[in-house]
């Protein structure tokens, strides 16, 4: 657009050829004075002469017509001639003579001169949001578009820009730039002002032990930030429930209003710790009066660990169930085996820590225990029918009743023959006939023998040896101070190292080996103890000669010598217990394990 100055230059010359003398000089007065009046880009009013298809014809008093293009116009079929309207001066005279006119910039500039005068920088404005631009939002401001950058919308970080559209709001002006016709907003700046001023009174009136409505602004792992209208108090993940907590989320959700208790201010740094439980009675303070131990309760399975199983019996309180605990009989390794969460179960409280806020809850406890009554069903001496379940080195696990297993050692598996491993009687699945021999309800063990089911061989087979007489047998093992011989259905004798050679030997090994077949005589026969001793070198000895000699094999070691007889040797072998024909040398019986650690295959 041309300076002012040019702009009232632009003239155009009036025809004063008609008038003469004093009339001429007082119209070219008068047309000059017309023309003052007429700028461009100032806004005019003038009469509607005629609406045409492309155009509205419009008076302004000049002394040529001007004219709209219809398209400023929103509803042309409204416009009517004789209507006064308001325009803009767009140019006073253009190619063809005629007045260019605007209605549309001349809304604008009233509506932008409208807002000007009522709102300055800083002033605070409401208005609608119209449109998403790149950057931000469109506003309008009673007619005037707005621009609202994204990053002052809100006082946090908006992800959606669109939910904001259509939406009227208050704004406070931060910038207008008059020759760009362009104002600034930020919602921002009002909302920090305002939440300042709330801020101040909250610190002013917050107090310990009050109770305040807020709502979730924000949720992490430790704990929830709640918005208390003007300052952000910390509900923090262990003042939420008096029970256990996994993640703050399980009990709120974002927006959620929640009433909370105020635990601490910090003036200085103006940080408030905020309490959820806390508004709630501590359903611990009377607890040991509510779940007296003993007594029997019924609860909901909330969470399980490889030790135990949780389980909630009110609102607050949870009561672990040991994986010890859940069954009398049943080898449990995890919880998560018999257990599952959500599920309802019976349970006895075993024990209370009011101070640490833990119960101790059983299940089995709800029913009766079999091992109480075991000895009234598997008494000493009865026979009993079971399914061989599991395998140790030194035995095999038979199960008798759900959950009740007896153990058969290896040496109570034959009277005759040497059982080195439970397989090599026994098959797993198997079912057997046993008899009791010992219960041990404390410890839950119970010793069952598979020999005992048949009468003993020993006597039977002894009653037919005597002392001298020559027998034939395999050596079984060799051990440092003599070898194991086979000489009838599997009983052995002990061969010492001095009987079996008149010449010195290291090593019983130099001489015999497992699996030989040889003569021995027997020297002596131990019934009471179930063991008899056997020489190689007496074999073809005199009857008077081997009598004589027999003695001296029992005599005592002499000085500087180690179990040089055979009664040593017996002794050693059997390490101060019992040998039994089929116990290897120097074998012990152990105790059966505790059946609920259960045996390993």
């Amino acid at each position: 657009m041309e300076p002012q100055a040019q702009q009232q230059k632009k003239r155009v010359e009036f025809d004063l050829s008609q008038f003469s003398g004093d009339d001429k000089t007082e119209m070219a007065a008068m047309y000059e004075q017309t023309l003052k009046h007429f700028t461009e880009g100032s806004i005019v009013s003038g009469k509607v002469l005629e609406v045409r298809k492309d155009e509205v014809l419009i008076d302004i008093g000049y002394k040529s017509e001007g004219v709209v293009p219809a398209g400023e116009f929103q509803k042309i079929a409204e416009i009517k001639p004789g209507d006064q309207l308001d325009v803009l001066l767009a140019e006073i005279e253009d190619e063809n003579g005629m007045v260019v006119l605007s209605k549309q910039k001349a809304d604008e500039k009233i509506r932008w001169d409208r807002v000007l005068a009522k709102h300055q920088e800083g002033a605070v404005i409401e208005g609608v949001i119209r449109a998403r631009v790149k950057g931000g939002l469109i506003v309008d401001i009673d007619g005037v578009d707005a621009f609202l950058p994204g990053s002052q919308i809100d006082v946090t970080p908006v992800r959606n820009m669109d939910s904001y559209v259509g939406g009227r709001y208050e704004f406070k002006v931060i910038k207008i730039n008059s020759d760009r016709r362009n104002i600034i907003l930020s919602r921002r700046e009002l909302i920090e002002e305002r939440l300042e001023g709330k801020r101040r009174e909250l610190l002013a009136t917050i107090q310990v032990g009050q109770k305040r409505k807020g709502r979730v602004k924000n949720i992490t792992d430790f704990g929830v930030f709640v918005d208390l209208v003007g300052l952000d108090g910390l509900l923090h993940i262990t003042d939420m429930s008096w029970g256990r907590v996994k993640h703050p989320s399980d009990m709120v959700t974002q927006g959620q209003e929640i009433e909370v208790v105020i635990l601490e201010v910090d003036h200085a740094r103006e940080r408030v710790s905020l309490g959820l439980k806390q508004a709630t009675p501590n359903p611990w303070d009377d607890i040991e009066a509510k779940y007296p131990v003993g007594s029997r309760l019924r609860g909901r399975v909330v969470s399980l660990a490889p030790y135990g199983a949780f389980v909630e019996i009110e609102k607050g309180v949870e009561g672990l169930v040991h994986v010890s605990e859940i069954s009398w009989t049943r080898r449990i390794g995890r919880a998560s085996d018999v257990l599952s969460v959500g599920q309802e179960v019976d349970a006895v409280v075993l024990g209370i820590n009011k101070q640490e806020q833990k119960i101790a809850l059983g299940i089995r406890q709800t029913e009766e225990n079999p091992w109480d009554t075991v000895h009234g069903r598997y008494p000493v001496g009865s026979r009993v029918t079971g399914k061989v379940r599991n395998f140790t080195s030194y035995g095999a696990f038979v199960e008798m009743e759900e959950g009740i297993d007896g153990m058969i050692h290896v040496s109570d598996m034959s009277w005759t023959r040497k059982v080195n491993h439970p397989t090599e009687v026994l098959e797993k699945g198997q079912t057997i006939e046993a008899v009791v021999l010992e219960v041990n309800s404390e410890k839950k063990h119970i010793s069952l023998g598979l020999k005992q089911v048949q009468e003993d061989p020993w006597n039977r087979i002894v009653g037919n040896l005597k002392v001298g007489q020559v027998v034939k047998g395999k050596v079984t093992k060799i051990a440092s101070f003599g070898a194991f011989v086979e000489i009838q259905d599997g009983v052995d004798g002990l061969v010492h190292v001095s009987q079996i050679s008149e010449n010195r030997m290291e090593k019983v090994s130099d001489a015999l080996k497992p699996g030989q077949e040889v003569e021995a005589r027997i020297v002596r026969i131990e019934k009471a103890e179930r063991r008899i001793g056997l020489s190689i070198r007496a074999v073809g000895l005199p009857e008077e000669e081997f009598m004589r000699q027999r003695e001296d094999m029992f005599d005592d070691p002499k000085p500087g010598e180690d179990m040089v007889t055979l009664a040593g040797a017996l002794d050693h072998a059997l390490g101060g217990e019992e040998w039994r024909p089929g116990q290897r040398a120097g074998d012990k019986k152990p105790e059966g394990p505790d059946q609920d650690a259960g045996p390993s295959s």
